[in-house]
């Protein structure tokens, strides 16, 4: 994805998010470059995005990648806006009607009617083809 004669790139990224950097060839992931940093724009090179809390707001967290030419003059950007999205399995984890966020037993599973621990029934049928 990056342009014609782009050379060497970096990462900018907002406080929220955690970019990785994995290089064709190596098994091994790297934490992205500090802000600014330039690295050589490698085929293969793959940059990976994550965060570790929900947001605030709608695309409240941003990437920027700049692509420089030989010399370091800038070509180009390339920006992606994020949304962090918090999902949470929340259960009646003693079973008296009550959904508690962070019931003590939400972890373990006690079979029989002085039991703890949620039940899930899943749906793993097909409704529709």
């Amino acid at each position: 994805a990056a342009p014609a004669g782009a050379v060497s790139f970096s990462v900018k990224h907002t406080e929220g998010v955690s970019v990785e950097m994995v290089c064709r060839g190596q098994a091994e992931v790297a934490s992205a470059p500090s802000s600014g940093t330039r690295c050589p724009l490698d085929e293969g090179t793959v940059l990976r995005f994550s965060m570790s809390r929900a947001s605030t707001e709608v695309n409240d967290n941003k990437v920027t990648i700049s692509f420089y030419a030989e010399g370091g003059q800038p070509i180009n950007q390339a920006g992606v806006f994020l949304t962090g999205i918090g999902i949470s399995l929340d259960v009646d984890a003693d079973r008296d009607g009550v959904v508690e966020k962070n019931h003590p037993n939400k972890a373990s599973w006690t079979w029989g009617p002085e039991g703890h621990g949620a039940i899930l029934l899943v749906s793993c049928d097909k409704e529709s083809p």
